[in-house]
């Protein structure tokens, strides 16, 4: 029998703190959180939402408390990084997205709405219906609509352009993508909740995208297939550490866009990417979060990375 009533366990937090809460979070509870951001404000509110708990709620409580105490010792601004443990009806959580899920226009290519907005497109945009799962958010965080206004930017319509979204989550970006024009599209993720929230996503877009659950740590240094755009919204370590392997799924000319950037950490991150002839052609900074888009310059030969 599902319950009809859902734990809320989250944290409210600054835009530089909300990423140490997912993380805090994701690994306490086992479930990737959803994060929105207040309109008019800084305010961000990171939060999982469960059937049940892992734990007793005291136990729960305490785990969260000292994760949160640690992050109050880092270097992070997480702000007052107040601990939200409650229980609420399935549908104030769904009233509750409604609230703060508006429709994102997309330059005059893309509308990104929820399935109970009566927003209609304007002449020649392309509709993406998105509404928003358990552990997934609806682009509005400013590291996704980068990716989507660089898709939009760098469809060439009348021209055969690959995609592949590395990080799925909803499958928002590799649905836009196809909405554009894009194929093939491929959308990878490492979470299985992540990868059903996408193919029904995709479902209800009617659009074709190949979706697979994949490590990016465990892909092949030499894929068997390359794209003209990528989009990845991974953590700068994860960035960092696969930047090789996301530079040889690009194409030649291709281009990379990399968001979920701390602004602190776009610097080396830039670096480590001019190495491998990745170079930065444009980037968008907002709030604590940077993010920018990297061309690929001509092939470097098999064994003449740059060290």
């Amino acid at each position: 029998m599902i319950s009809s009533r859902l734990w809320q366990v989250g944290v409210q937090t600054t835009p530089e703190g909300e990423e140490a809460a997912a993380g805090l979070l994701e690994r306490s509870l086992g479930q990737a959180p959803s994060i929105y951001r207040r309109e008019g404000t800084d305010d961000t509110a990171v939060s999982v939402y469960l059937t049940q708990l892992p734990a007793p709620l005291r136990a729960v409580r305490a785990a969260l408390e000292r994760g949160l105490e640690e992050l109050r010792g880092s270097a992070l601004d997480i702000g007052r990084a107040r601990l939200v443990i409650k229980l609420l009806p399935k549908e104030n959580w769904a009233e509750s997205w409604k609230r703060h899920f508006r429709p994102i226009d997309i330059g005059r290519q893309l509308l990104v709405k929820p399935g109970w907005s009566r927003r209609r497109a304007k002449p020649g945009q392309r509709i993406v219906i998105l509404d928003p799962g358990l552990s997934f958010g609806t682009g509005q965080h400013p590291t996704t609509l980068f990716c989507l206004r660089h898709l939009a930017r760098a469809c060439r319509p009348g021209t055969k352009q690959s995609f592949l979204d590395l990080g799925c989550g909803s499958g928002i970006l590799a649905i836009a993508a196809a909405k554009l024009g894009y194929c093939p599209v491929v959308a990878l993720d490492n979470d299985p909740e992540a990868v059903r929230a996408s193919r029904a996503n995709i479902w209800r877009n009617k659009v074709r995208v190949t979706v697979r659950r994949a490590e990016l740590t465990r892909l092949p240094l030499a894929p068997s297939q390359r794209f003209d755009v990528v989009c990845a919204n991974l953590t700068c370590d994860l960035l960092a550490k696969e930047a090789e392997k996301i530079r040889n799924l690009l194409k030649p000319g291709g281009t990379l866009a990399v968001a979920g950037v701390l602004r602190r950490e776009f610097a080396e991150l830039q670096k480590n990417l001019h190495r491998i002839n990745l170079t930065l052609r444009a980037s968008k900074v907002d709030k604590e979060w940077k993010s920018g888009r990297f061309a690929l310059e001509a092939a470097l030969p098999p064994g003449k990375w740059e060290r």
